[in-house]
């Protein structure tokens, strides 16, 4: 037990928003370690088969234990320097047991060399058969699994369950093709990062390094809507620049979802959104899965997993959950309406553009510069039809490899601990509401635009408003088809379906300028 405290003393890597200098004193000879807040003792060092003890040695980088304070983070303790234990808490190596704040867990001598005999001790080393099975059988999965529900229900059960809902992403992407480039890679983080005693999540591991260096900074996204935008042909939209409001409307589901959040944080017990975490929620009515991850990564990063799995799956649920509210909103003879041919866009007018849309958001809005920033930056090698070579790697191999990490880092987010409450459920039901808000926001939005034109607009491409491209647009084509089989819209429906993307770039922009 004297182990934990001085675990805490020599040094920690900490996977959580506490501060290192709370957790230790230090005069000229000694460091004492005291718990900054309620903690649990998870995981502890074993030297030489046996625990520390008062006069034990301890050298810098040795491993001591590994703790989880009261939100399910996990802080794991390294020495940081090397020192004699003059003092352990005879609370520790009790494994699960809860450590109250102000706890002082160890005081440690510092010296400055560590000299030890090559001679090993009597029986030093010596294991019995029944102790070397004994850490064979407590190293498994299986054993974790079920004692480690001791400290957690999450740790076991709950680990089990994600692991289920990983494997049913992958599932839903194979099977059903719901968008596979993603939900393939985000089922795999997620039954990866699940699997207890391999640390692939933690601190060192292989997907916390993809989460910090892509997601957490924010480039994966970014560099997605760089792909989007060299893959996006922004023609339909300047040939029907009306559209762009259909795009704007759309928007309403996030601001509508915004005040929901809220409204479940203050009625609903178990609860408690921020008005960080109900902005990245909310962020999810625009149905553009960068758009959310990066605007969560900004304010609310321990909701990421929920919050992109929930956009992902509404996007891929789009000829699901669209047409019923399609037909809601309109009549059948509003959905027989006829738009006249698209005029020509010319290729100055596609190179003027993305520079103008930079210039607007520098002047306007800087917060949304790097969303729309590189969007329109992929846009301008696309139509500049000068740098082909740097347009085809940025549509297919950039954004393909990125989209790889980006699911496995999204899915690294999926961890039980995090994602099994019912904060996730609140998500889920918000994200649901503000992706049929928007659709319905964007139909009414067109019936109005009716009422002062004299061409009339298929309120059926208003629907296109949310940002799912091309998936919304061939939706809103497929429906208008179904009513009159020589009624193509999908061209009409690219306009306020790009928009959709510029409006939720501009969305999150404007969040960002707001609540970070």
């Amino acid at each position: 037990m004297r182990i934990t405290s001085f675990l805490f003393i020599t040094f920690f890597s900490l996977v959580c928003t506490v501060k290192a200098q709370e957790f230790f004193t230090s005069s000229q000879d000694v460091v004492t370690l005291t718990a900054p807040s309620d903690i649990t003792l998870v995981e502890v060092s074993i030297k030489n088969g046996a625990e520390f003890q008062i006069g034990d040695k301890v050298k810098s980088g040795d491993f001591l234990a590994l703790f989880m304070d009261s939100n399910h983070n996990k802080i794991t303790v390294t020495s940081g320097i090397t020192g004699e234990i003059t003092y352990i808490n005879e609370a520790f190596y009790r494994i699960y047991r809860s450590i109250p704040a102000g706890t002082t867990l160890l005081v440690l001598k510092k010296q400055d060399i560590i000299v030890q005999s090559t001679e090993s001790e009597k029986d030093a080393g010596e294991l019995s058969f029944a102790r070397v099975f004994r850490n064979l059988v407590e190293s498994t999965g299986l054993y974790a699994l079920i004692f480690n529900n001791a400290i957690n229900w999450t740790e076991g059960v709950g680990r089990v369950f994600m692991i289920g809902v990983g494997f049913l992403l992958i599932y839903l992407g194979i099977s059903r093709q719901f968008e596979p480039l993603l939900l393939i890679p985000i089922g795999m983080g997620a039954v990866l990062c699940n699997i207890p005693l391999a640390f692939i999540n933690d601190e060192g591991g292989i997907i916390r390094y993809v989460y910090d260096a892509g997601i957490k900074t924010g480039i994966f996204p970014l560099i997605i809507f760089m792909g989007v935008g060299a893959m996006t042909d922004f023609g339909p939209l300047l040939a029907n620049p009306r559209t762009t409001l259909l795009g704007a409307a759309a928007q309403f589901g996030i601001f509508s979802t915004l005040i929901g959040a809220i409204l479940l944080t203050k009625y609903i017990p178990g609860i408690d959104f921020s008005l960080k975490d109900a902005s990245s929620i909310a962020i999810i009515g625009g149905a553009d899965g960068p758009t959310s991850i990066f605007l969560a990564s900004k304010l609310s990063p321990r909701l990421l997993g929920s919050i992109a799995v929930a956009a992902y799956s509404y996007m891929a649920l789009v000829p699901i959950i669209q047409p019923p509210i399609m037909k809601l909103f309109t009549t059948k003879s509003e959905r027989r309406i006829k738009m006249s041919q698209l005029r020509y866009v010319s290729q100055r007018e596609k190179i003027i553009f993305p520079i103008v849309v930079i210039v607007l958001c520098a002047l306007l809005l800087p917060s949304a510069a790097p969303l729309i920033g590189f969007l329109m930056f992929g846009n301008l090698m696309r139509e500049s039809g000068v740098v082909k070579r740097l347009s085809d790697t940025t549509q297919n191999a950039l954004i393909n490899i990125v989209t790889i990490f980006l699911g496995l880092g999204v899915g690294s987010k999926l961890s039980a601990d995090k994602f099994l409450n019912l904060e996730t459920l609140g998500i889920i039901v918000l994200g649901l509401f503000a992706f049929s808000f928007g659709t319905a926001s964007g139909v009414i939005m067109a019936k109005i635009m009716n009422f002062f034109s004299t061409s009339k607009i298929n309120p059926l491409i208003g629907s296109a408003g949310v940002s799912a491209v091309p998936m919304a647009a061939r939706v809103s084509n497929k429906v208008g088809l179904d009513e009159d089989p020589h009624n193509f819209l999908l061209m009409h429906a690219m306009g306020p379906n790009v928009a959709g993307v510029i409006g939720s770039a501009v969305a999150a922009g404007v969040l960002l300028a707001v609540f970070l």
